[in-house]
């Protein structure tokens, strides 16, 4: 699949349980254009990586033994820190006293998405609502 990395999430998932294109070969390359690009954009603010390829390797298997977790199944997503995600830092949003919070339930849209099949790889910044106490800072996408 050309272009991969900007592709739709219909069109990954089609692509991924089409078996023309691996969740861990879209996962591999969503975190090689993160890291190309983050350090400059601040736009990722918790990454986790293992996570991400652990849980694309399972898609794969699943695939190969005939089940799909879902429309989603294998898609690599990141969601704005605000949504609270299991096992992953959720700041709601870089306020500072939440700047180590790993909360133990999932939000309704981590939940929905995991259901459907997505893979949450981390979190990305939002806009500075506690000012300049954000714990990321500001994020510089155009």
């Amino acid at each position: 699949m050309d272009d991969r990395i900007f592709a739709s999430a219909h069109k990954l998932a089609l692509a991924i349980q089409s078996a023309e294109v691996s969740s861990a070969e879209i996962v591999d390359a969503y975190l090689a254009q993160i890291a190309h690009h983050n350090a400059k954009l601040n736009a990722v603010v918790t990454l986790d990586e293992e996570g991400a390829r652990q849980q694309a390797r399972e898609a794969d298997a699943a695939l190969e033994r005939g089940e799909t977790w879902g429309p989603l199944h294998g898609v690599p997503i990141t969601l704005e820190d605000c949504h609270a995600t299991v096992g992953v830092r959720s700041t709601w949003g870089g306020y500072p006293s939440l700047a180590d919070h790993v909360p133990s339930e999932d939000s309704v849209v981590s939940a929905r998405l995991k259901a459907a099949g997505a893979i949450v790889m981390g979190k990305t910044n939002g806009p500075l609502i506690w000012g300049s106490d954000n714990v990321f800072g500001r994020t510089n996408n155009p």
